[in-house]
């Protein structure tokens, strides 16, 4: 964990809406779930971005979506950070802006492609989440999860399933859908008691 992460948690929070923060804090824990995965496999690349800048891009990715800032999100990452006295590197910002599908990014690294394909899917989980009786993330299956992205497209129908699935493409992450759900799953299962679930 990096040792400024008590600012940028800090700044985030202030900054956005409580749910948009629990999003924040499960899609950090999901780069960092992702990240751990791949070098246990030996399949991080040397070019790789450490694990810091994983999980920071997560933490701040949505820090401008709020505001006056909202309509250019994720333009005005640097500029909300700085209002903070916090800024990120150029690699980090690159990361953040490769979860906004409209850019014109290069995918080229697993980084760009864990925030683009996992920031969707944190939603669904924990709307997976909210219709069990105890409304806990502990209780929540894998397979739960798995069939309503798979079969019920009207289940948190905000979910960009198209992009979720791009974890399987061959020169991103290369992971089959069960995978990457079970990987953000117990990654965001880690954080429960942080985001209230």
């Amino acid at each position: 964990m990096f040792p400024d992460r008590q600012k940028y948690l800090e700044a985030v929070k202030s900054n956005l809406e409580p749910n948009i923060f629990n999003h924040s804090l499960a899609l950090e824990a999901c780069m960092g779930g992702i990240y751990d995965y791949f070098q246990s496999q030996n399949q991080l690349l040397p070019g790789e971005p450490p694990r810091d800048d994983w999980t920071l891009a997560g933490l701040v990715h949505d820090i401008d979506f709020a505001g006056d800032t909202k309509e250019s999100h994720p333009l005005k990452t640097k500029e909300v950070l700085a209002k903070y006295g916090l800024e990120v590197s150029p690699v980090i910002h690159q990361i953040i802006l490769a979860h906004d599908g409209r850019q014109k990014n290069i995918y080229d690294s697993k980084a760009k492609w864990a925030i683009f394909c996992a920031d969707s899917l944190t939603g669904l989980i924990m709307a997976v989440a909210f219709v069990y009786p105890s409304r806990k993330l502990a209780d929540v299956k894998v397979s739960s999860v798995v069939k309503r992205f798979l079969r019920e497209p009207k289940f948190a129908a905000g979910t960009r399933r198209s992009e979720v699935a791009q974890c399987a493409d061959s020169n991103g992450l290369n992971l089959p859908i069960e995978k990457f759900i079970e990987i953000c799953l117990t990654s965001m299962q880690g954080i429960s008691a942080d985001i209230g679930l």
